[in-house]
């Protein structure tokens, strides 16, 4: 089965799935090129209203596939001999370069995102589940940011991003050892949010995220844009129009004086 990425649409959830089981769902180029037009299509489908992000036959992501790195690396080398000079370093810098975009596509998704970890969530699978808004993870799940094994820089945005979630100290462990981490160490780090039984992981996160879709969909984006520092006055003040001309707040407040489940309208069509 060639390496993919699968995405299903269920009463407002989309799960997009990585789908490279043959190397514990490994991304290739193509699939670093697919994610960010997957998700733009997602964000662009109003019956969309939560993200959630997992992988196959037990695993989420164990990074880059370097077996295809170094395909691509050595077919480069031999292009260049064949031309007279250079290396097949770019390879390297496009993968890291592609695998960064994918990652910033899915920080940017404008509705909540959620990981869904099991298995193996390593290096640039570690990436992706930083970039999601929460991580649940399975109690056996393993979490490691690995180049220091590998002699390659990590992205100063990835780093930056890390930092955030688990602080400097964290940070630092996990990318000057490269070592793996336990989830019970990723949940009391921040690294994850919740950590559940393997065979509660699914049912947990879907309940989760169907409670997320009789939610506000206008608190839930403006949030997600104010939590993650984009808080200018262009954008205060964008939300503040929304919240003034949608009419979720009433909503929100009739339907609980009225002991009814709200029904929100927001993003107005």
């Amino acid at each position: 089965m060639e390496p993919t990425l699968r995405a299903a649409h269920n009463e407002g959830v989309a799960t997009v799935t990585i789908d490279h089981p043959a190397k514990r769902n490994a991304m290739t180029p193509a699939m670093w090129r697919r994610l960010p037009v997957l998700l733009d299509r997602l964000a662009a489908d109003p019956a969309v209203r939560v993200l959630v992000l997992t992988g196959a036959d037990g695993t989420f992501c164990a990074g880059a596939d370097i077996g295809a790195l170094r395909e691509t690396a050595q077919d480069r080398t031999q292009e260049d001999g064949e031309a007279g000079g250079g290396s097949g370093g770019d390879s390297a810098r496009e993968q890291q370069s592609l695998a960064v975009a994918a990652e910033e596509a899915l920080a940017a998704f404008p509705k909540p995102t959620l990981a869904a970890v099991r298995g193996h969530c390593v290096g640039g699978g570690c990436q992706l589940a930083a970039a999601c808004d929460l991580r649940f993870a399975a109690h056996d799940a393993l979490f490691g940011i690995t180049p220091a094994k590998l002699g390659i820089v990590y992205p100063a945005s990835s780093t930056e991003r890390l930092v955030r979630l688990v602080g400097p100290a964290t940070a630092k462990f996990l990318l000057f050892s490269g070592e793996l981490v336990d989830a019970g160490r990723a949940l009391r780090t921040g690294l994850v949010d919740e950590v559940l039984p393997e065979n509660e992981l699914d049912t947990s996160v879907a309940a989760f995220a169907r409670t997320l879709t009789a939610r506000s969909a206008l608190t839930q984006a403006a949030a997600k844009e104010f939590a993650d520092g984009r808080t200018g006055p262009d954008r205060v003040e964008h939300w503040q129009r929304e919240s003034a001309d949608g009419g979720e707040a009433a909503e929100g407040v009739a339907a609980f004086l009225e002991r009814r489940a709200p029904r929100f309208g927001w993003p107005r069509s």
